[in-house]
């Protein structure tokens, strides 16, 4: 489906975005959300799970150009490869293409919740960029971009499995929240060998996220001085060693315990207790993952 262009270079390019593996959790939310609320995997379902999944997969491609990534997962990005031209465009037909296929393969509707989606990832986006090193950046700010530019789309992985998947949705939201809000504290709270990729980039771009926010709230002034300006590679380090005596862990994990306790007082009834299972167990598992790879 991603390599459906006319030009080869788009079509090598595309595939091998989509193709670069990851955890692929927003189209399996999708299908658990089918099957959850009484539905089949059907091939729409398992077309509006592969648009899901290609809609993120073209968002990571303008995320790694907005950040100057030269690397994901160890391969070389496609801003590093192509030049920032070029990805940008593939970005774009990415999209566009995930919203073809849903309007030509699954329904209407499906495609509608996948064209909002894409507004919403770009406002969120343009929010948080809007907000680079801007020292007066507030809680509800930094929760306002994460709804738009991550978590809209697992709700979106909801809504489109199932013409009840409203019921789904809320549920999606809070877990695409807790996700984004765990990644930005192992960026602040683990090493890179424990991740796998450098730590200490949202500090480097001004991105003023939720854990740090959380930080700010005991640790006011120590702090502070550390915003709205650049900061060497020696005050990044200095600034990771305070965090992470601070109780910005804790706190942050906390929170993210009460998103899991109303993400799953969101959930329909199930009646198959084994996609039950996966469901009420998918937030726990990721606020585990991450206290894993905290430094302790």
């Amino acid at each position: 489906m991603s390599t459906s262009s006319r030009l080869p270079l788009i079509n090598r390019a595309a595939g091998r975005i989509a193709g670069a593996g990851g955890k692929r959790l927003r189209p399996a939310l999708t299908l658990a959300t089918a099957l959850a609320l009484g539905g089949s995997v059907s091939s729409r379902v398992v077309t509006a799970a592969a648009c899901v999944e290609l809609i993120h997969a073209g968002s990571l491609v303008h995320d790694d150009l907005m950040d100057n990534a030269a690397e994901r997962r160890g391969v070389r990005t496609l801003n590093a490869e192509l030049g920032d031209a070029r990805a940008l465009v593939v970005g774009d037909f990415m999209l566009a293409r995930a919203g073809l296929v849903a309007l030509s393969s699954t329904s209407k509707p499906v495609a509608e919740t996948l064209a909002a989606v894409v507004v919403e990832l770009a406002e969120g986006q343009f929010q948080e960029a809007a907000e680079l090193f801007d020292p007066d950046r507030t809680f509800e700010d930094a929760l306002r971009s994460i709804t738009g530019k991550t978590a809209a789309l697992f709700r979106a992985s909801c809504l489109v499995a199932h013409p009840a998947g409203r019921s789904m949705a809320e549920y999606g939201e809070r877990f695409g929240v807790i996700f984004q809000i765990l990644d930005d504290l192992l960026d602040l709270a683990s090493t890179a060998e424990r991740l796998g990729k450098p730590v200490g980039n949202d500090l480097r771009q001004g991105v003023y996220t939720v854990p740090l926010l959380l930080a700010l709230r005991h640790d006011h002034d120590d702090l502070r001085s550390f915003l709205g300006r650049r900061l060497s590679e020696d005050e990044i380090a200095s600034l990771l060693a305070r965090l992470r005596r601070s109780r910005m862990v804790d706190d942050t994990l906390e929170y993210c315990r009460g998103l899991a306790s109303d993400a799953l007082a969101s959930l329909p009834v199930i009646a198959d207790p084994r996609i039950a299972r996966v469901l009420y167990g998918l937030p726990s598992a990721y606020i585990d993952r991450a206290q894993a790879l905290v430094v302790a």
